[in-house]
């Protein structure tokens, strides 16, 4: 591992926090509260990062940080231990404070048909930490709990098959050693809820009490023009103590998907009532009553509280018959609706590799889910917005990052950049972060000013993940490499 020695300081800032998931707690707002983050990077020299390492070949996974444990997917391309080779889907446990191997979760790719696991594309879900447990969608379509300590202190049960599970069927099961996760429990959704999983199966779980809420992920066939399980939901809970599920939604989002059902949920309280924000695959924003404790038996249906379309002119019956249309398409949605104040935001539009060249950042009422204001961004949109006090930042694939009056949707100021932008912009410490996919990485100031770009670096691969912030620390994830910036 390299290190790079930086300036010693005259005092070291108090502890900060952690970031145990994929946004900021319920409302999945990417703002952090943490301090005393570098304002400058420069990856080629060195300054201002204090350690490196690499990861696979394709990361399109965040990171987050717990207790002192950085989580991250990726692929095998980089093996960890020599008894695991090949094509894998890889979630690394790191030690935070300088990125060594603490275990590893390996999953076996799915091998009935490329589009169910595209090669190469690894764990491109963000975990989810709680206490002592880490959630994860692995490649294959599963929901998976983990010991947060792996295979080091034992195999905590009730689940003991992990040699089997790391294992590719056909072959004899491996050993399984203290590098190995500990898993608890996993729930296939393909045989538990019938999802149909298409390229990569993604997804940021969202603890609620003792359930699990999280999107599934279903989507079109290898065809591309058509749903081969309609009837799977598109919004599902678990159990957090067993994985079983114990409720769905029941709005027939499946058939009308355009590609997968890859936004994740946000819950939130608005107006004296909480709330559960889901973005269907069929391009449609919905409200749901957040679920109830889980039932001794069967499968609840989530209660619909309202529906907004976001584009009411596309068209919404017989969607794949759109396929590679780019003037006419469904629009879909794959960041996260962000909640603040009494306010949903949302970015969609035309499918990133099928549909129709226009996007949009809308404003709604959270309680009613009426349109407050809406916006034309570029032709896709990948991003979810980032809401710091009146401000809403987003980028798009136009290599665009844009800064909007949060309340009126009047635009600040946009900037042209050189790369297109799958991540999200995470604002912190007064200022923006975001890579793009040319592996340019900006810090911008986040004022309502013209746009001032503090620092821009190129870090020597495309970037998909969001940038984390913990612990006075930033941890930046390229395709292949995660950087960890900050001071001594």
């Amino acid at each position: 591992m390299k290190r790079f020695l930086l300036p010693l300081l005259l005092s070291l800032p108090a502890a900060g926090g952690d970031q145990p998931q994929w946004g900021a707690a319920w409302s999945r707002n990417m703002v952090s509260p943490e301090t005393s983050l570098p304002a400058k990077i420069d990856f080629p020299s060195g300054s201002g990062i204090l350690w490196k390492i690499p990861l696979g070949s394709e990361t399109h996974s965040s990171p987050v940080v717990s207790d002192g444990r950085l989580f991250i997917g990726t692929n095998n391309e980089h093996p960890r231990d020599p008894k695991h080779a090949g094509d894998r889907g890889v979630l690394l446990a790191l030690d935070a404070a300088d990125g060594h191997l603490l275990w590893q979760l390996v999953v076996p790719k799915r091998d009935e048909d490329p589009y169910f696991d595209w090669p190469k594309s690894g764990i491109s879900s963000p975990a989810t930490v709680e206490g002592n447990r880490v959630y994860i969608v692995t490649n294959r379509g599963e929901v998976a709990c983990l010991d947060t300590l792996g295979l080091a202190n034992g195999n905590d049960g009730p689940f003991t098959d992990e040699g089997r599970h790391m294992t590719p069927a056909g072959t004899d099961p491996l050993s399984p050693g203290p590098l190995d996760a500990d898993i608890i429990w996993i729930t296939d959704l393909s045989a538990t809820a019938g999802i149909w999983s298409h390229d990569a199966a993604h997804s940021s779980i969202l603890i609620d009490g003792p359930n699990l809420i999280l999107n599934s992920g279903t989507g079109v066939d290898n065809t591309h023009r058509r749903i081969r399980t309609p009837d799977a939901p598109a919004l599902i809970v678990l159990d957090k103590a067993t994985g079983r599920l114990v409720a769905r939604d029941r709005e027939n989002i499946a058939p009308d998907t355009f590609h997968s059902n890859w936004s994740a949920p946000s819950l939130a309280t608005s107006n004296g009532t909480r709330r559960l924000f889901f973005c269907g695959g069929n391009g449609i924003v919905y409200a749901f009553a957040p679920p109830a404790p889980p039932a001794t038996d069967g499968i609840a249906s989530l209660s619909k509280l309202w529906q907004h379309d976001p584009d009411p002119d596309a068209p919404k019956k017989d969607v794949h018959v759109y396929n590679q249309n780019r003037k006419e398409s469904p629009s879909n949605v794959f960041g996260m609706p962000v909640f603040d104040r009494d306010r949903l935001y949302i970015a969609g539009g035309g499918d990133l590799w099928w549909g129709k060249t226009s996007s949009w950042l809308q404003c709604l009422d959270a309680t009613s889910g009426k349109l407050l204001w809406s916006t034309a961004l570029g032709r896709h949109v990948m991003s979810t917005p980032a809401i710091s006090g009146d401000l809403c930042f987003i980028a798009d694939t136009d290599g665009i990052i844009y800064c909007f009056h949060a309340v009126t949707g009047r635009e600040f100021w946009r900037i042209q950049t050189k790369g297109d932008y799958w991540a999200s912009p995470l604002v912190a410490d007064g200022r923006v972060y975001i890579g793009n996919r040319k592996g340019g990485f900006l810090i911008l100031a986040a004022d309502r000013a013209a746009p001032r770009i503090l620092s821009e670096s190129h870090a020597g691969a495309p970037i998909s993940a969001t940038a984390c912030a913990a612990q006075h620390r930033l941890y930046i994830a390229t395709m292949s490499t995660l950087f960890c910036a900050g001071s001594p």
